[in-house]
């Protein structure tokens, strides 16, 4: 480590400059630390991409892993449990998409058979999605063989805590990645590593709110009334279970179809009397699509879909398709293959049917222009759509519309578009290479990659998902290999690896 008397601190200097040199650095008096490759993010993304690499036969002591939480499901965790998804339910991953095991197999429906010593997995997965809804795996199944392979591969060697403040490029190739450590651990307020290669894995910016929502939160300091999915709000669930109430859900993906069956179990499990409202932006009543050989079905307000997106994007002709696609045809692309939608499950479908049999479910479509204050401590919406004008008068507003896709909105990236070179792509995210390099961030014989929500509207739609993140794992570590970093994982190397990750050995 490198390091001079100073404040240890950002200086003007810095902070304006697009390329930074070692005695610019030095001069803030902050301390260099030298390690070939750092991941920012620390999350899932920075896990499938170090373990592609220690695969690969990177050693812990050439790879940082910069990040401010403890273990790389914590974020992924949090967000599912919230939105009502716990360890012992499904998630919306196919069966061979293994973030801990890089070549599928066995896959979670074989693990799961193996453990609960029942061929019923199998035979689910033999017959879907013709005779049974695709099957998934659970989500503390995913935990738990994360936890395993964190282990195999001395993740925690790598794991440096902190927050990522930014990356800039250094004159003479590479980049410097400025940590805060936290405080006190360190004599100064920065850390720089110093490095060739840089990894961004660092998801989404934050929550994202509707503006009517959010203009409320902020005027009336109400964050109990009107929450997001993806906060706590186990307190609503617990309030219904003492008296009837009514409850506005605003979305149309996986989350709100996750939230309302939610609502309808604790009815059934709790004899709760719990009236729901659902509002569709976008009411859909039956197949649809630009082309009658790729339509989605649908119907009573939802789009229905597997998967994220149709599975040719892992490796069929939407891949190939997509590789060769630039502007607005590739934005067109992602338009006709896009769009909020979510699995058509047999047991909520179900749900949904009895509710409106009951009366005490009701989806509608419509606009809300603003929500105010009701009487006796509800909450009123005010609802424009094709019937007119009408007033929807709730307890609690679920906001089921999912997480803040600006890239602006997170500092890392804010600065990168404003000083590291870095530009948008069609979908206003970041613009990658093939291989995951970040356009226009080029740096000596350094290289700057990113990987996961950040960069969806590139040239590979399936960013967002365990098996995106290994497709991007794999083409940065195929262009490490070439630039002469590190080998490349070939079919003997690819065996033998297999053997260790089956029987649990060391990398």
């Amino acid at each position: 480590m490198e390091t001079v008397r100073g404040a240890g601190d950002l200086t003007p200097e810095l902070l304006e400059a697009t390329f930074w040199s070692d005695a610019m650095v030095q001069a803030a008096g902050i301390p260099i630390q030298d390690v070939p490759f750092v991941s920012v993010g620390g999350g899932i993304g920075s896990f499938v991409t170090v373990d592609y690499l220690r695969i690969a036969g990177v050693p812990t002591s050439q790879m940082r892993i910069l990040s401010n939480i403890d273990y790389p499901w914590q974020t992924y965790e949090y967000l599912t449990r919230v939105s009502q998804i716990p360890r012992p339910e499904r998630i919306r991953s196919d069966s061979s998409s293994r973030p801990d095991n890089i070549w599928g197999f066995p896959s979670y429906a074989l693990s799961e058979t193996w453990r609960d010593k029942s061929l019923a997995h199998l035979f689910h997965v033999l017959i879907e999605p013709i005779f049974a809804d695709y099957w998934t795996p659970r989500a503390g199944t995913v935990f738990a063989s994360l936890e395993r392979e964190m282990k195999r591969i001395a993740y925690q060697e790598m794991l440096v805590k902190g927050v990522v403040r930014m990356v800039r490029r250094r004159v003479g190739g590479g980049y410097f990645t400025i940590l805060t450590p936290p405080e006190g651990t360190t004599p100064t307020k920065r850390v720089a590593f110093r490095s060739r290669f840089v990894h961004l894995a660092i998801g989404y910016p934050g929550l994202r709110f509707l503006p009517d929502l959010q203009a409320f939160r902020e005027s009336s300091g109400d964050y109990e009334h009107v929450v997001n999915a993806y906060e706590p709000h186990e307190h609503i669930y617990e309030f219904l279970k003492t008296k009837p109430g009514t409850v506005v859900l605003r979305g149309g993906g996986i989350v709100a179809s996750r939230v309302l069956q939610r609502l309808f179990d604790d009815r059934r499990k709790f004899k709760t009397q719990t009236k729901i409202v659902h509002i569709f932006r976008t009411f859909v009543t039956g197949a649809h699509g630009p082309h009658i050989w790729a339509r989605r079905k649908g119907g009573d307000g939802w789009a229905y879909q597997g998967f994220n997106y149709p599975k040719s994007v892992w490796g069929g002709q939407l891949k190939a398709q997509m590789r060769k696609l630039d502007g607005e045809p590739r934005a067109k692309k992602y338009k006709e293959m896009g769009g909020t939608n979510t699995p058509k499950r047999r047991r909520w479908q179900k749900q949904m049917a009895d509710g409106r049999k009951g009366g005490y479910y009701q989806a509608m479509q419509g606009t809300v222009d603003k929500v105010t204050p009701g009487p006796d401590g509800m909450l009123t919406s005010f609802v424009t759509g094709k019937s007119g004008a009408q007033e929807v008068h709730s307890h609690y507003i679920i906001d089921c519309t999912g997480l803040e896709a600006d890239i602006s909105e997170h500092r890392v990236l804010a600065d990168l578009l404003a000083r590291g070179g870095a530009g948008r792509n069609p979908l206003g995210r970041l613009e990658v290479e093939r291989h995951f390099e970040i356009k226009g961030t080029q740096s000596g014989d350094g290289a700057l990659y990113a990987s996961g929500a950040t960069t969806l509207g590139g040239y590979f739609p399936g960013v967002d998902t365990f098996l995106g993140l290994q497709v991007a794992a794999q083409e940065i570590a195929d262009d490490l290999a070439r630039r002469g970093w590190c080998k490349k994982i070939g079919p003997l190397r690819s065996t033998t690896q297999w053997f260790k990750w089956l029987f649990n050995r060391k990398v």
